[in-house]
Parts: C-alpha cells; sequence; structure tokens
C-alpha cells in the first residue's frame, strides 16, 4: 500500500500506557498493521511531561516504522489506555491535554487490556506488572478492582514484591529475622553490602527500580527461601483476591497480563485458574479497538473534536 493512500484513509493509534512502559500500534481501517512504537513510562501519575513525551516518542516510532512523516500525527484517531487515569483527577488533567492529533479518546489501560484480551467480548483481565489491577467486563457493567498506586496499594505486583525484598532484606541485616538468600542476591544486584546504601539507593525509587528487584524474589522461594516464598505466597494471595472479587460478576474467562503473571499464575486457587484463558490480543490492539468504537459514537452523537 502507498504511503499517499494510507494516508487518504482513516489512520487508527492504540496506546498502552503503564508505568514501565508506553507501547503503540499504528493500523488502517482495514486492521492492517503499519508500525509499532515503545518508549517510556505513560502514567499521569509520574507526571504529564513525562507522559507526553513517551506517547509522542513512541508515536514518532510507529509512524517512522510505517514510512510516514512526522506530520501524520494531525490525522490521526487515537485510543489511548494510561494506566492512573482511573483517578477522576488525573482523567482531567489528561483530557486537558493539547495533543497533536485528529482525536483522542482516554480510558484505563484495564479497560483496553481488557477489549484486546476478549476482543471486545464479556471477560476479565487482571494485570500483574509493574502495578497490580484487574477489571470485568459482563453485559454492559465494569467491575474494577485495584489500581490504587504504589506504594499504598498496588499489592502483589512487581513494584510491592520489589518493596518486601528490600524491607526483608533490611530487618535480616539487623539480625530481626532469620537470614535470607534474598540479602545475597540484592547486594550482587546492587554491588554493595553496606546497610545504610542499600536503604539510601531506594529513597527515591521509582515504582519500576521496585518492580525490577521480583524476579529475585521469585528465584529464592524457588530454591528454598522461607522468607521469599512467605513474600510469594502473600503477593499471590492478593493477587488471588482480584480475582476472586471479579469473578463475583460471573465472567466466563479471565486473562492474566503483565510481566509477572506467568510468576503469580501457579499460586493462584484452583477456581481461578481453570478459568484462566490467553489473551487474544495485546492491550495496545485494544486500544485501536476502543478508537474506532468511540470515534463511530463520536460522530453519530455530533461531538466529534
Amino acid at each position: 500500500m502507498s504511503t499517499e493512500v494510507r494516508t487518504q484513509q482513516p489512520l487508527y493509534l492504540g496506546i498502552d500506557g503503564g508505568g514501565s512502559k508506553c507501547r503503540v500500534v499504528l493500523m488502517t481501517a482495514d486492521n492492517q498493521l503499519l508500525g509499532e512504537g515503545l518508549s517510556g513510562p505513560a502514567n499521569p501519575l509520574r507526571g504529564m511531561q513525562l507522559v507526553t513525551e513517551s506517547i509522542l516518542d513512541a508515536t514518532g516510532q510507529a509512524l517512522a516504522d510505517a514510512g510516514l512523516p512526522r506530520s501524520t500525527m494531525a490525522k490521526l484517531v487515537v485510543g489511548a489506555g494510561l494506566a492512573g487515569v482511573n483517578l477522576p483527577e488525573y482523567f482531567q488533567i489528561f483530557s486537558a491535554w493539547q495533543h497533536p492529533f485528529a482525536s483522542l479518546h482516554l480510558t484505563s489501560d484495564l479497560h483496553i487490556a481488557c477489549i484486546g484480551a476478549h476482543q471486545g467480548q464479556d471477560g476479565a483481565v487482571l494485570i500483574c506488572g509493574t502495578g497490580s489491577c484487574g477489571l470485568a467486563a459482563v453485559n454492559g457493567r465494569l467491575l474494577e478492582v485495584g489500581g490504587h498506586g504504589f506504594p499504598y496499594g498496588d499489592n502483589g505486583s512487581g513494584a510491592w514484591f520489589g518493596l518486601q525484598l528490600l524491607q526483608q532484606v533490611l530487618c535480616s541485616k539487623d539480625q530481626l529475622i532469620a537470614p535470607t538468600l534474598l540479602t545475597e542476591m540484592l547486594q550482587i544486584e546492587l554491588q554493595s553490602n553496606d546497610t545504610l546504601q542499600l536503604a539510601s539507593h531506594f529513597m527515591n525509587a521509582s515504582p519500576t527500580e521496585y518492580a525490577r528487584l521480583a524476579p529475585l524474589v521469585f528465584t529464592a522461594a524457588e530454591q528454598g527461601d522461607v522468607v521469599a516464598r512467605q513474600i510469594v505466597e502473600q503477593g499471590a494471595g492478593h493477587i488471588n483476591a482480584i480475582a476472586e472479587r471479579l469473578l463475583t460478576i460471573q465472567p466466563a474467562a479471565l486473562c492474566l497480563i503483565g510481566g509477572l503473571a506467568y510468576k503469580v499464575e501457579p499460586y493462584l486457587a484452583p477456581a481461578v485458574r481453570q478459568l484462566v484463558v490467553p489473551p487474544s490480543q495485546p492491550p495496545e490492539y485494544g486500544a485501536v479497538w476502543f478508537a474506532r468504537q468511540a470515534s463511530a459514537s463520536a460522530v453519530e452523537t455530533g461531538t466529534t473534536e
């Protein structure tokens, strides 16, 4: 398809913006993938400048991947699913952005994850990555659980696991709890065995930095470390509780999404695991679906930008 033909038809951009990265896909009206992009964090809780820079960077990559000029941004119909916009304050802040697109339709990262995972059909999705949250969509009803943010929320997430690791290591080094393999693993990771240096390293750490430590907890647990095993069981318990809450409105299937999903799944209750299915499409594709539906609805109601 020539560049001229592609730019004459509607082009849709799907954005999946989370606490660790922003992933976008550029697609035609007939579902042809033209380009992709990947950049840094896109959670409005981290600041609007960082979010918009990440979105524009990833969009520029997708346009370059498609062989289209950056000026094509002005023609894009955009669906954006962002972490944090489930909070009304941040939804309003982001909605006020003077974006460079033809139109932008905003929802949560959870919503687009569910849309993509079940291709628009009823179902549930549970994200276990840097953060943790869940959403079920059944007969027009949306039930959202979690997603309140780290450190006061997001239990069972990568950031939560990393924080638990640090807390237990510090307690162990102070000889308040039994020795743990996590101490050696963290010291190797940070190339330091000084207690105060370990603590000060995380004084202003982001959720992403904590989440990078999460795999160490599972590795130590698999090697028989009691402290690590307790952390894993507690974290998985949080995720299981979210899943069971979602199941109260009886979704037919549940998709687990996120970097820690495959690590946590074996610890979930049998009733939860039996409903787990692989997602049909990633969240950014769900964002494209959302953009199409929202754009069509806006045309019908005469509320297009």
